[in-house]
């Protein structure tokens, strides 16, 4: 029976849990909502890339991805941050939609599996 590890918990969930090889992120939302989509992304981004380095994963690890907008004609504005942060070399499934989120000034959350490093 593998061990589970969890980081960053919380009373109601763990930013990242770790089993089987895998990583499990829970959805990332901006802390600082006065920004637009592209701020609000890039700050989700970074604060992927620290669950995945504390979990010991990478982006180019990364398996699937869901990601939530508040607005979903905000998309291309969105993947223009996601293509300068993403490994283009290792991409991931990934879906896209349109939610509402848990604040009216919230715009994005990301929410992804990955692969820990070997």
């Amino acid at each position: 029976m593998s061990a589970i590890k969890r980081h960053e918990s919380s009373p109601i969930l763990s930013d990242a849990v770790e089993h089987g090889g895998l990583v499990y992120l829970a959805g990332q939302v901006p802390e600082d909502l006065s920004q637009d989509i592209r701020g609000q992304t890039r700050e989700v981004l970074s604060a992927i890339d620290a669950l995945l380095e504390k979990a010991g994963s990478h982006k180019s690890r990364i398996l699937s991805v869901n990601i939530w907008l508040a607005d979903i004609r905000q998309r291309e504005e969105m993947n223009e941050v996601w293509k300068a942060w993403a490994d283009p070399a290792h991409l991931p499934a990934r879906a896209t939609v349109e939610a509402k989120l848990g604040h009216p000034r919230m715009l994005v959350e990301i929410m992804l599996v990955a692969a820990k490093n070997t």
